[in-house]
Formats: C-alpha cells, sequence, structure tokens
C-alpha cells in the first residue's frame, strides 16, 4: 500500500473512532436526562397530577389569531388551586391572568374574568387527564373575540441537573455520608450530623441538630453547585413552605423556598435575603430537582480594614441567570449562623423545620492569587 494511501486510511480510522465515542457520550447524556425526567414525572405526578407546566396555545375561532400558551398550576391544598396564565414560563411578574380552580370527581375547573393588553375575556377551562382545555369569549381593543386554549404538561429540567464535579473541584456531598459536614450548634450528645440520608439526598430532619455547615472553610468560589427539592406542602404558605437557604461563608444566604408560581422576591427562591429578588422566578414544582450554581466573591477591605465593597454573589437557578454580582453591602444577611465579615467560612444549609432535600454538592475555588 503506498504511504499517501496508509496515511488516508488512517485519518479514516480516526475520523471512525471518535464518532464512535462522541456517538457514546451523546448517547450516555441522553440516557442521563431520560432517567432525570421520568424521576421528575413520577416525583410531580406522585404529589398531584394537575400542579406544575402546562404549555400550548390559543386559538380564536376564526382561525385568525393563534399564539404560544403556558400556565403554572399551583396546588393550595383541600382541592383548590391556582392557575397563572403566561406567553412563555421566562415570564415578567405580573401574570397575564390567574384563574382559580377547584377538583371535583377528577376533573378541575377553572373559571373567572381575564384582563390584559386590551383583552377582557370570560374563560372556562379545566384539566381532565394529560389535557387542560378551555374557550375564552369577550372583546379584544373592544372588538368581539372567541376562541379556544388547548395545553400538555410538561416538565422542565435544570440543564445543570446531574451535573459532574470537574477535575479539582471539592465534592462536599456525593449521597453517600456526611463526613464533611457537622452541626453548627454543639448540643449535648450530638456529634454526628442528625439530617437524613436517603436515595443519594440529604434531607433535613426539623429540630434534630439545627443547620449544618461544611468543615472546609472558603474564600472566593468559582462555582458552587447544589441541587435541591422542595417536599410537598399545599396547605403551607409563605416562609412556612419548603424553606431552607444556602449560606456562603456561612454569612451569607441565597434563599430556598417553595416559590412556584409566586412573585420572586427577595425572601423567596432565588432570591438574596435583604439583598435582592431574582431577576426572574425560576422555580420549578415543590418535588421537582433544582439547581444552584453560584460564584462567590467576599468582601475586600483596605490596608486599615475597612471594607471597600462587600461580598458579591452571582446565582444561575435552573441555569438561568437570576442574581448578577449582587452586593450584599449592610453584611451578613438574615438569620446567618456567623455574623463576622472577615476570614473564609463554610457551606451552610439551613434547618428551617422543612423537609428540604440536597444532592449532588460540589465547588470550585477561585485561585488565591485571584483578585
Amino acid at each position: 500500500m503506498a504511504l499517501a494511501e496508509k496515511k488516508k486510511c488512517m485519518s479514516v480510522l480516526r475520523w471512525l473512532l471518535v464518532s464512535v465515542f462522541l456517538c457514546g457520550l451523546c448517547a450516555q447524556a441522553q440516557a442521563q436526562s431520560d432517567t432525570l425526567l421520568a424521576e421528575a414525572k413520577q416525583a410531580v405526578e406522585a404529589a398531584d397530577p394537575y400542579m406544575g407546566d402546562w404549555q400550548g396555545t390559543w386559538t380564536t375561532e376564526d382561525g385568525y389569531e393563534s399564539g404560544p400558551l403556558v400556565a403554572q398550576v399551583i396546588a393550595l391544598g383541600k382541592n383548590t388551586y391556582r392557575a397563572n396564565f403566561h406567553i412563555e414560563f421566562n415570564y415578567e411578574w405580573p401574570p397575564l391572568f390567574t384563574l382559580n380552580g377547584q377538583l371535583d370527581s377528577g376533573v378541575v375547573q377553572f373559571a373567572g374574568r381575564a384582563e390584559f393588553e386590551g383583552n377582557a375575556l370570560d374563560v372556562q377551562s379545566r384539566i381532565k387527564g394529560e389535557k387542560f382545555k378551555g374557550k375564552f369569549k369577550g372583546t379584544s381593543d373592544g372588538q368581539p373575540v372567541s376562541g379556544t386554549l388547548v395545553m400538555e404538561k410538561t416538565i422542565r429540567l435544570s440543564p445543570t441537573l446531574g451535573a459532574k464535579a470537574p477535575k479539582g473541584a471539592i465534592v462536599l456531598f456525593d449521597g453517600k455520608d456526611f463526613n464533611q459536614w457537622q452541626h453548627v450548634e454543639k448540643r449535648p450528645g450530638i456529634d454526628t450530623v442528625q439530617w437524613i440520608l436517603k436515595d443519594g439526598a440529604m434531607e433535613v430532619k426539623p429540630r434534630s441538630g439545627g443547620g449544618i455547615i461544611t468543615k472546609q472553610k472558603f474564600t472566593d468560589i468559582k462555582r458552587l453547585h447544589l441541587e435541591f427539592r422542595t417536599p410537598f406542602m399545599p396547605t403551607a404558605r409563605g416562609q412556612g413552605r419548603g424553606n431552607s437557604g444556602v449560606y456562603l461563608q456561612g454569612r451569607y444566604e441565597v434563599q430556598i423556598l417553595d416559590s412556584y408560581g409566586l412573585e420572586g422576591r427577595d425572601n423567596e427562591c432565588g432570591g438574596i435575603y435583604s439583598v435582592g429578588p431574582p431577576q426572574v422566578n425560576m422555580c420549578a414544582p415543590p418535588t421537582q430537582w433544582q439547581t444552584y450554581d453560584i460564584t462567590f466573591r467576599a468582601p475586600r477591605f483596605n490596608d486599615n480594614g475597612d471594607k471597600i465593597r462587600g461580598a458579591l454573589l452571582t446565582v444561575l437557578h435552573n441555569d438561568k441567570e437570576v442574581q448578577v454580582e449582587a452586593e450584599a453591602k449592610n453584611g451578613p444577611t438574615t438569620a446567618a449562623p456567623d455574623r463576622t465579615e472577615t476570614g473564609p467560612g463554610g457551606v451552610y444549609l439551613q434547618d428551617h423545620s422543612n423537609a428540604v432535600q440536597y444532592r449532588n454538592i460540589w465547588l470550585v475555588e477561585f485561585p488565591q492569587t485571584n483578585p
């Protein structure tokens, strides 16, 4: 065989090997995505088959106009629901309109008045099985209009769900033990973490020993990845509904709360207590795993010890930026176990008496020389 032909064959062989390798990676990624999607669907359906995200379209009877429509259905307990309607899920507050619903004989009926952007509509709709259907009638910019809406259940997973710790990362929790953690408050007779290990996750055990903090302390964090899910508490409201929080250095809290379908305030999911609300509420329904990916810069001080800049936090909630270099100008946030501002600190997970779960926690530090 001529040298040129040998080189060509080797090039083709390399291409084939690379293609097989890449196909294998794609198959693995798809298998993981399918597993996570099935996990989320099973959890949400087991909690409440009507709760969650619905996606579809609205259409006028004459077919002249149509467009996208989504709804977030929130379970409120005692067979009652609220549905917030938007054009898309990455929405601005307030919703286009909101309808209240009641479950009866396996059907959730929603009815009410929708007034938005020059529209005044009477809406009748219902969830039955896998469909969310309805009709509307009223006026649009003063002209008579009527039509239908049809949506189906959908599950939005965070693209960083199941993210593997990169080379050089510090793994804080891999689902096996609490070796990297300890309770902040020392209590007589309690030497080990009292939270629950369950199916590769840790779960807050209310009033068992308080919040937990990493034994290792950190300064600047390039990326803290953690996954969490809030419990299904349909009759609870406000701060009593799936409450916890992750504190950087044990000082600066990124709130964890079942804020699904809410406005998105500084004390709700994705908010930084007393600093600022999330730019958008990316909260998933309770029982569905979610992600935080957080970049943290500790406060800076001059040679005299005066603070010249507060701590900075950038937060991605379900891979969407909800905080961008938010500055904690006034120091540690509400209920921080460490009220100082100097020196490194651990990652603290709060016990707020709700059975919030965590898994897959790891971080990558900035180099010490990085300003």
